[in-house]
C-alpha cells in the first residue's frame, strides 16, 4: 500500500537488464555512444520530430531549468501556474540558469487559463527597458494535482503565447502519464499543439534517473549543449543514461507502465469514492489523487501500513473528525492487490 510518490516505486527489470548490458567493455563518453545514437532517432520517431534535438540529464529539475535557461534571458519573466514544480519544488534552478524571474499565472484545478495567461503577459514586458520582457511559457503536464490539459486546452495557451513572440516548455515528467490519459500521440501533445520544447520524464515512469530534453527548434541545440555542460550535467559515463532510455523506449515500454500506473490510479480513485466520507480536491485524471477525509480514516489506514502523504495537520494528533488532505500516487509496480487491502482498511 505503497502511494506516497512514483518516484519511489522500483525501477523496472528490464531497464536494469539494459544497465547490465550496457556495464560491459568500453564506450565512448559525454554522449557519444551508439546507445544514445539510438535513442536520438527513436525519440525522433516517437515524436515524428526528425530534426529534433536529444538531450539527456539525470533529474527533472536539470531538465526543466536548463530547457529554461536556454529558452529565456535574464531579463525575461517565465509564465507559469502557482502549482508549478518549477515554482514549488526546484528550489529557484530555473531562475539560478535563466537568471529570469517567474510570474504565476492564477490557475483553475491548476492549470493555467488562457485568459489568465494572456491578462498577466500582457502586464509584463510594456515598460520598457524598465521591467521584464516576455519570457517563455512552461506548461506542467501531468500537473502537480493530478490534472491533465487536453489538446484543445494546450493548444489555446500556446496560440496566447504565440501572441507574445513567446516560447513555450512543456514539464513533462509524469508525460507517459498524460498520454495515457489522452489516448493521443507524443507529437500531437507537443509540437503539433505549440510547445518548443519538453522534458520527456522517466524518473517517475519506472527508471532508474534519466530525462530526455527535446527541443523542436534546431537552433536552441547548442546553447542547451553549452548550458547542460557549464551546468555540470553533461555525464562522461554517459552511457548509463542512454541505456536507461533506450530499455524505455523500446516496444513502448514508457507507454505500457504509465497505463499500469493510471490503471490502478482509476482502481484506487473508484474505491475511495465508495466511501461517503471521502471528497476529491480534483477529478483524478492520471496516477494521482488529492482526497479529503477524516483523521480517524488516516489513522486508521496508517496503523494497517498504508504510506501516503498527508497535509493540512498532523495525522497522529487532533480530533478524529477533524479533515485532512491525502497525496496518493500509484506508480507502474501498484497491484490490484495492493488497492483492494487499502479499499478494504479504509471501509473497515
Amino acid at each position: 500500500m505503497f502511494f506516497a510518490s512514483d518516484n519511489a516505486g522500483p525501477v523496472h527489470p528490464r531497464v536494469m537488464d539494459a544497465l547490465n548490458a550496457a556495464n560491459t567493455g568500453y564506450r565512448s563518453g559525454y554522449g557519444a555512444d551508439a546507445e544514445m545514437a539510438a535513442v536520438t532517432q527513436q525519440i525522433r520517431d516517437l515524436f515524428e520530430a526528425p530534426d529534433a534535438a536529444v538531450y539527456l540529464v539525470a533529474t527533472g529539475t536539470a531538465a526543466n531549468a536548463i530547457l529554461l535557461g536556454t529558452m529565456a534571458n535574464p531579463w525575461d519573466t517565465i509564465f507559469c501556474s502557482p502549482m508549478a514544480h518549477i515554482h514549488e519544488d526546484e528550489c529557484n534552478a530555473p531562475e539560478f540558469y535563466s537568471g529570469a524571474k517567474l510570474t504565476l499565472v492564477p490557475a483553475t484545478h491548476a492549470k493555467m487559463t488562457p485568459d489568465a495567461l494572456r491578462t498577466s503577459m500582457a502586464g509584463e514586458g510594456n515598460r520598457g527597458v524598465h521591467g521584464p520582457q516576455h519570457g517563455p511559457v512552461s506548461i506542467t503536464q501531468v500537473t502537480e494535482m493530478g490534472t491533465v490539459h487536453t489538446l484543445d486546452e494546450l493548444k489555446a495557451l500556446t496560440a496566447v503565447a504565440r501572441e507574445f513572440g513567446s516560447l513555450v516548455q512543456m514539464d513533462g515528467a509524469r508525460f507517459a502519464n498524460a498520454i495515457a490519459t489522452l489516448d493521443c500521440t507524443p507529437a500531437e501533445m507537443t509540437w503539433k499543439s505549440g510547445i518548443d520544447a519538453v522534458s520527456f520524464g522517466g524518473t517517475k515512469n519506472g527508471l532508474l534517473g534519466v530525462e530526455a530534453c527535446v527541443i523542436f527548434d534546431p537552433k536552441l541545440a547548442w546553447e542547451f549543449e553549452l548550458r547542460r555542460k557549464r551546468g555540470g550535467h553533461l555525464f562522461s559515463k554517459h552511457r548509463y543514461l542512454s541505456a536507461q532510455m533506450l530499455a524505455y523506449l523500446s516496444d513502448d515500454l514508457w507507454l505500457d507502465m504509465a497505463k499500469m500506473a493510471n490503471a490502478r490510479c482509476a482502481q484506487l480513485t473508484d474505491g475511495l469514492s465508495q466511501h461517503d466520507a471521502v471528497n476529491f480536491v480534483e477529478t483524478p485524471q492520471a496516477n494521482m489523487i488529492f482526497a479529503r477525509y477524516p483523521r480517524h480514516l488516516h489513522q486508521r489506514l496508517l496503523n494497517a501500513g498504508a504510506n501516503y502523504y498527508v497535509t493540512g495537520g498532523d495525522p497522529a494528533e487532533g480530533g478524529p473528525d477533524e479533515i485532512l488532505t491525502a497525496r496518493l500516487v500509484t506508480d507502474w509496480s501498484a497491484t490490484s492487490e495492493d488497492v483492494e487491502r487499502f479499499v478494504a482498511v479504509l471501509n473497515s
